[in-house]
């Protein structure tokens, strides 16, 4: 039996001196709270109390006990609420990986933010594409843009970005402008790697999802450096709303075969238990309520 919980029930009868009461106050069977004091006699070796009919009172050895027991289970709860509070209040440092643009253009902001509501937590960010190992190097959450392969992992999709195809008013003007997704073709077409699956690009056209083969001579694993390119006129790119949202505004780009846009990519949340930290836990719904019902990026174009 677990011998906390015997010290519990022995505390409650000695305090008590009565089987009975000790078993109203634990809410348990007098029957159970006999065994936890027998337990706990035959695991000590000695007798805690001396029984009559009448009365029910402690044994020297049982005083000494429960002057010790009592100190120890002070301590163990003044423990647990201190772990509690620990856990329900957000504080410490936040250590979070997440995809590069996504990252610097969003995140950040949305980090900030939260920092400013909750001054006791302090933030380290990495912006890399990769799923790193969250109990090996103890970051506590990635964020990553894209489809989840399976991962052991919890995740949380918080967000969305539409995929946008987009080229510089320059280069339409001197390239034309395709009018479906077989036209790109007879463009320069910037290629993501690896996730454009080997040079190929996803559209639907009347609800069913296809993928037509494009290519060009520019291949980057790079999206902040493929928006560079399309924007400086080197050809056509397929880039998220997250990150050239504000160039089409702003009229840096625009955005083409709209008709066609393939699905929105999720963004996900990732982290490793269940029962996470305040930190986290406030984080991730901070993020998630400040990018719902839609987040604003997607509206820029």
């Amino acid at each position: 039996m677990d011998k906390v919980m015997g010290m519990r029930v022995f505390s409650a009868v000695a305090t008590n001196r009565s089987f009975s009461d000790a078993a109203k106050k634990l809410s348990i069977s007098k029957a159970m709270v006999s065994k936890h004091v027998q337990n706990l006699e035959n695991s000590l070796g000695v007798r805690l109390f001396n029984r009559t009919t009448r009365k029910l009172n402690l044994t020297d050895v049982g005083s000494t006990y429960y002057a010790k027991v009592n100190s120890i289970l002070a301590d163990i709860d003044e423990t647990e609420s201190l772990i509690s509070q620990i856990n329900s209040e957000p504080k410490g440092k936040l250590k979070i990986v997440a995809q590069p643009s996504f990252g610097a253009f969003h995140l950040s902001r949305a980090l900030s933010l939260y920092l400013k509501k909750y001054n006791e937590v302090t933030a380290h960010i990495e912006l890399s594409q990769r799923i790193p190992d969250l109990v090996e190097e103890g970051i506590d959450l990635a964020f990553h843009v894209g489809a989840l392969n399976d991962s052991m992992y919890i995740s949380r999709r918080i967000a969305s970005a539409r995929r946008v195809i987009c080229a510089s008013p320059e280069y339409i003007e001197e390239n034309g402008m395709p009018k479906k997704p077989e036209d790109l073709s007879n463009h320069n077409c910037l290629i993501y790697m690896p996730h454009d699956d080997i040079g190929k690009w996803e559209f639907y056209e009347k609800g069913r999802r296809k993928k037509i083969k494009v290519s060009g001579d520019i291949q980057c694993n790079s999206g902040d450096a493929l928006r560079i390119a399309s924007i400086q006129g080197c050809g056509i790119a397929q880039l998220p709303t997250y990150m050239i949202g504000l160039d089409i505004q702003a009229g840096r780009l625009r955005a083409l075969l709209e008709d066609f846009e393939p699905e929105k990519q999720p963004i996900y949340a990732i982290y490793n238990h269940r029962n996470v930290s305040a930190k986290i836990k406030t984080f991730i719904d901070f993020i998630y309520d400040l990018y719902q019902p839609e987040p604003y990026w997607n509206e820029w174009t």
